[in-house]
């Protein structure tokens, strides 16, 4: 199902559902008690249906999950394209995965049900709905018969209607990082009284670590290493840096493709390699940027991976990574890898990627960022991303070689 049809159905569609529901807890409320904080939980229902990349963000909201309540099982609800990061982070028992198909509007609405049914059976002790004012992710922490439902609020802001049968709410901030944020939905788990309820929340910093990590022997990264020098001998006398120029669902987010080119220029020229990674469907951009590089030292990556696990270990396989902001960005800080990443219509001051091994790029502009939770990611440059392109690649190519000829870079 495309994007698009998806926001107008959760629009329209959702903003009614939500309001009959909310009515009928409004009634049934008259007949029963006020609800009562988690204590002693024994299954909790994540649900995170963002891009790949938020999973990442979303570690130390898991990692506090399990300090907090020892013992508890955490279900995780996922859309079924999302679900191999999960796997492969091991962030619960894989009994304890479940998806929603959204290829089409009939195997959505049939995974919907099915999901339902069977997080009733479970006998859900609470939901954590991670979504920020998704309407169907609010009727899905509903359907799913938790007592205890925490999510984000708009509160009284206008157009973002999601009911008001979210239990234990905290106000969405712009102005703190999403993983803090994360961790104040773990917060009101306990919490007792009326909106907002993370008052009492543990002062937290940024995350330092996203507290996740992917195990690899050293053999096997050393026989995938020999597999690209295999496939790409230039690799083997020169360090591979690697780019991902490609905007994926969101095409305001890439750094222009010229500035792209110029920099791989710039390293070809000072003796590294250049990959060029992405998914198939980056294969003419890739194509486009080797006709404007002009240079054996770089490679077409696109597609040469054939899953998140390889794709981490070509990042162990690489000394740098430059890209937009997006999902490789956030995989990348489960490696060794430094990374750059371009931020614009989005703010790394809020998604960008934890540790201390990466460098975030923005310009500053005033309509930056553009892209938000109350607009629902809809930007209004018509495609014209001065925020990004008015990043200069020259001070992007220095900054590159300072930290591959040995000088660190600085956030």
């Amino acid at each position: 199902m495309k994007l698009q049809t998806q926001r107008f159905i959760d629009r329209w569609v959702g903003q009614l559902l939500c309001g009959l529901v909310s009515a009928w807890v409004c009634f049934t409320g008259f007949f029963s008690g006020p609800v009562k904080p988690v204590r002693s939980p024994k299954n909790i229902l994540v649900i995170l249906l963002s891009e790949m990349g938020s999973i990442v963000l979303a570690g130390p909201m898991f990692a506090q999950i399990r300090r907090q309540y020892p013992g508890v099982n955490v279900h995780i609800l996922q859309l079924k394209k999302n679900q191999e990061v999960s796997k492969l982070l091991q962030l619960t028992e894989p009994q304890y995965l479940h998806s929603l198909d959204d290829s089409s509007g009939a195997s959505l609405i049939s995974d919907i049900l099915s999901v339902s049914g069977k997080m009733r059976s479970l006998g859900l002790d609470a939901v954590i709905d991670c979504e920020l004012f998704s309407r169907v992710s609010a009727l899905l922490s509903f359907t799913t018969g938790a007592p205890v439902r925490v999510g984000f609020t708009p509160h009284t802001q206008e157009g973002l209607y999601r009911g008001s049968f979210i239990n234990h709410a905290i106000p969405y901030n712009p102005y703190q990082h999403i993983s803090k944020q994360f961790l104040s939905l773990v917060d009101a788990l306990e919490s007792a009284g009326s909106v907002p309820r993370n008052k009492a929340a543990a002062i937290r910093a940024l995350p330092p670590e996203t507290e996740l990590s992917v195990d690899f022997s050293a053999a096997e990264l050393q026989t995938y290493q020999a597999q690209v020098h295999r496939d790409h001998p230039v690799t083997t006398q020169r360090p591979l840096v690697l780019m991902y120029a490609g905007g994926g669902i969101l095409p305001e987010r890439a750094w222009p493709a010229s500035h792209y080119a110029r920099v791989a220029q710039g390293l070809c020229g000072k003796g590294y390699a250049v990959g060029l990674i992405g998914l198939k469907d980056d294969a003419q951009l890739a194509k486009d940027l080797l006709a404007q590089i002009q240079s054996d030292a770089c490679l077409d990556l696109t597609g040469y991976t054939r899953s998140i696990r390889e794709l981490l270990m070509l990042f162990h396989s690489a000394r740098l990574l430059i890209t937009n902001d997006g999902g490789p960005g956030h995989f990348a800080t489960l490696t060794p890898i430094q990374t750059m990443v371009f931020f614009g219509p989005e703010t790394g001051k809020l998604y960008g990627p934890l540790g201390n091994r990466n460098l975030v790029l923005e310009s500053g502009i005033a309509c930056s960022p553009c892209l938000t939770a109350y607009n629902h990611r809809l930007t209004f440059c018509d495609g014209d991303n001065q925020c990004l392109k008015r990043i200069a690649p020259d001070p992007v190519l220095d900054q590159a070689l300072q930290f591959l000829q040995g000088t660190a870079l600085s956030s």
